[in-house]
C-alpha cells in the first residue's frame, strides 16, 4: 500500500512538472526528485508557527541548512533553463530559493507552478527568462533588478554605505571561465549589461562599520559581501541571522553545506580576502518587517 502511495505521490509530481513545463515553453530543469521535495519541503514550512512580524524567511533557510554546496549549481546543459535544484546549491540559488518559499507561503498559492514562476522572477532580468544573458549573473544588478520588482529594498546607504568607483566587468574579461560565453551573441549581450551596470551607483557599507551598524540589521536581511577583486561586485552572499545577540551569516558555505558562521559576520569577513565591506538588501514582503531603529 505504501509503494502504491509513493507511487501515485511520483506520478501525481511528474504530471505537475510537466505541467509547469508546458506553460514555460520547455524551459524549466526539474527532476523528479526535486519535485517530491518540494511539496514535503512545502508541508513542512506550514507547520512553521505564525511569528508577530510575519517573517518566515529565517525558518525557512534554516530547513536547508545541511544540503550540499554544489557549484555553477545552474549551468546545466548547453542551453539556459529555468533549474530547480532543491538537493544542492550555491550561494545565489540558496538565497533565492529561500525568498521564492517565502513568497509562496505568503501569497497562498503553494503549488509547483506558482514556486517555479516565483523563481523565474527573481532569478532573471525583468522577471522572464530569454536565454543566459537574462539571467542576474551579477549580485548587485540581482539587487537592483529585484528592489524594481518590489522584492527587496537596498539599505546599505541607509546604513552608512560609502559609494565605491568601480567598473564591473569580470565576466566579460574571464570569458574562459563561462562556457556559455563561447557563444558570440551571449558575450556581446553580457558587454552590454556590464556597461549599463557601469553607470550605476556602487554603494557598500565598509567592514569597519558593519559592528556598529548590527542593531540595525535584521533576521532575514539579505548579506551580499562585496570584493576589491578587478571587475567583480559580490563574490559571495547569505542570509543574516542574529545568535546570541550577534549577526552571523547564513549561507551555502564553499566549504561544503548549508550552515551558519561559528563567528560572527564581522570577525567572519576579516578572514575573507579581498572583503571590503557587504551590500545588505531587505525583503520587503513582511510590511513589519523594517526596523524602528533603522536610520
Amino acid at each position: 500500500m505504501r509503494r502504491i502511495q509513493k507511487q501515485r505521490r511520483r506520478y501525481i509530481f511528474w504530471v505537475a512538472a510537466f505541467m509547469v513545463t508546458a506553460s514555460l515553453g520547455a524551459q524549466i530543469t526539474c527532476s523528479s526528485k526535486d519535485s517530491l521535495l518540494f511539496q514535503s519541503k512545502i508541508t513542512a514550512l506550514e507547520r512553521i508557527p505564525e511569528k508577530a512580524d510575519g517573517n518566515t524567511i529565517i525558518p525557512i533557510a534554516k530547513s536547508f541548512l545541511g544540503t550540499p554546496y554544489i557549484e555553477k549549481t545552474l549551468e546545466v546543459g548547453n542551453k539556459e533553463t529555468l533549474v530547480i535544484n532543491l538537493r544542492g546549491m550555491d550561494c545565489t540559488t540558496f538565497v533565492e530559493n529561500v525568498l521564492a518559499f517565502a513568497l509562496v507561503l505568503k501569497n497562498g498559492d503553494k503549488t509547483l507552478g506558482s514556486f517555479v514562476k516565483t523563481l523565474e522572477t527573481i532569478r532573471y532580468r525583468n522577471g522572464k527568462l530569454n536565454g543566459y544573458p537574462s539571467r542576474l549573473h551579477y549580485f548587485t544588478e540581482w539587487i537592483r533588478d529585484n528592489e524594481s520588482k518590489g522584492l527587496v529594498q537596498d539599505i546599505t546607504s541607509r546604513l552608512g554605505g560609502e559609494t565605491v568607483e568601480k567598473t564591473i566587468d569580470f565576466m566579460s574579461t574571464h570569458r574562459e571561465l563561462y562556457p556559455y560565453l563561447a557563444d558570440e551573441s551571449n558575450f556581446a549581450q553580457i558587454r552590454e549589461i556590464e556597461s549599463k551596470i557601469a553607470e550605476e551607483t556602487l554603494c557598500v557599507l565598509p567592514q569597519r562599520q558593519i559592528k556598529d551598524q548590527e542593531p540595525n540589521l535584521k533576521n532575514g536581511d539579505i548579506i551580499a559581501l562585496a570584493t576589491s577583486i578587478k571587475g567583480l561586485d559580490v563574490t559571495h552572499t547569505g542570509i543574516a541571522v542574529r545568535v546570541n545577540d550577534r549577526i552571523h551569516l547564513l549561507h551555502a558555505s564553499i566549504s561544503g553545506s548549508v550552515a551558519i558562521t561559528e563567528q560572527p559576520l564581522t570577525d567572519y569577513l576579516e578572514k575573507i580576502k579581498n572583503n571590503i565591506g557587504i551590500i545588505v538588501a531587505r525583503p520587503t514582503l513582511f510590511s513589519s518587517q523594517a526596523p524602528q531603529n533603522t536610520p
